[in-house]
């Protein structure tokens, strides 16, 4: 899991397992202390891992994010317990969403329309890529624009932006200004790497939204 903190503009990871300096003692990154709050209000079945799934279902919640908008700019997530009947729906949530984030590159490709410029030599080269005005077509290079791309895709968010859209600007070629050294992501061992992460990133966005729209509230229903 990770945090940005925008007060700072540090950013913190918080992994399931730590380890000492020189890589040994691995250990689960939650505390006892946390795993019996965890099992008083849940029961002695929940285990450190479905802590863990838990807190990444949790902080995907809209209304989540929504009610702790601004502690979340400030401070460290604050964790609150939802009702008993929803925690199984959490964990499995979040185990999902983990799966799929972390296995974003072997996802399937959603199937694009590939508009190839006859009047070039084809290449799968990408200096900068460039989304339509209407986000529905992102041009790759001269050679190949990706057409048809579902407007739902947008709403899955990384920070203020959607994922496809930070894709679009994290793989691009910049020198940086002060020392002049170039950052290329193309891959020489896969030129097709960049053009079907897209689709990929597509997919991994609707299916992240299909798991998020299916979360329970975070408050038991009025009886």
């Amino acid at each position: 899991m990770k945090f940005s903190n925008s007060a700072n503009g540090g950013t913190q990871c918080f992994p399931f397992y730590v380890y000492d300096e020189d890589g040994g003692n691995r250990r689960e990154n939650i505390t006892d202390w946390a795993l019996g709050e965890f099992r008083a209000a849940y029961g002695e079945s929940v285990t450190k891992r479905d802590i863990f799934d838990y807190v990444y279902g949790l902080l995907h919640h809209p209304a989540y994010r929504e009610r702790y908008a601004e502690n979340l700019k400030r401070e460290l997530p604050r964790l609150p317990l939802v009702p008993a009947e929803h925690f199984a729906a959490f964990v499995e949530a979040g185990r999902r969403l983990a799966e799929l984030h972390l296995g974003y590159e072997q996802a399937r490709e959603h199937r694009l329309t590939w508009i190839e410029n006859k009047d070039i030599p084809f290449s799968w080269r990408v200096e900068r890529m460039k989304l339509s005005a209407d986000k529905t077509a992102l041009t790759v290079n001269p050679s190949l624009t990706l057409a048809g791309i579902p407007p739902e895709c947008f709403r899955y968010r990384l920070g203020n932006r959607s994922a496809l859209e930070w894709v679009i600007d994290q793989y691009k070629v910049s020198t940086d200004k002060r020392s002049g050294i170039v950052s290329d992501p193309n891959r020489p061992d896969d030129e097709e790497y960049i053009a079907r992460l897209v689709g990929r990133v597509i997919t991994v966005s609707i299916e992240t939204m299909q798991i998020i729209d299916a979360l329970p509230g975070l408050e038991a229903p009025e009886a």
